[in-house]
């Protein structure tokens, strides 16, 4: 007979419930059971799919992260800031330095 599994949490819910450096720890986990290849195949399965939620939490985690990086700059005497998009797309900055 089928044996009920350990972790009853659907991916999504464990995944939201984790900071990032968290739901990181565990993905790491996953991978290392998933690479030991010990896992029956339905519990290969549920752990992939719940690897590749985290996975997509943690990269959405640092892309958001990514837009909201801001680089202080000096302007005119002062400090200003400028988003890190802004800062990749200047064309201008690329050739004053050359």
């Amino acid at each position: 007979m089928a044996q009920p599994r350990a972790t009853s949490r659907a991916p999504a819910e464990s995944a939201g419930e984790l900071s990032f450096e968290g739901a990181l720890e565990k993905l790491e986990g996953i991978v290392d059971r998933l690479e030991a290849g010990e896992l029956p195949l339905e519990e290969a399965l549920a752990a992939f799919e719940e690897g590749v939620a985290l996975s997509r939490r943690c990269a959405g985690q640092l892309e958001a992260a990514e837009r909201r990086i801001e680089v202080l700059v000096e302007q005119n005497g002062g400090l200003a800031t400028e988003s890190f998009d802004e800062l990749e797309t200047d064309p201008d900055d690329a050739s004053e330095e050359s």
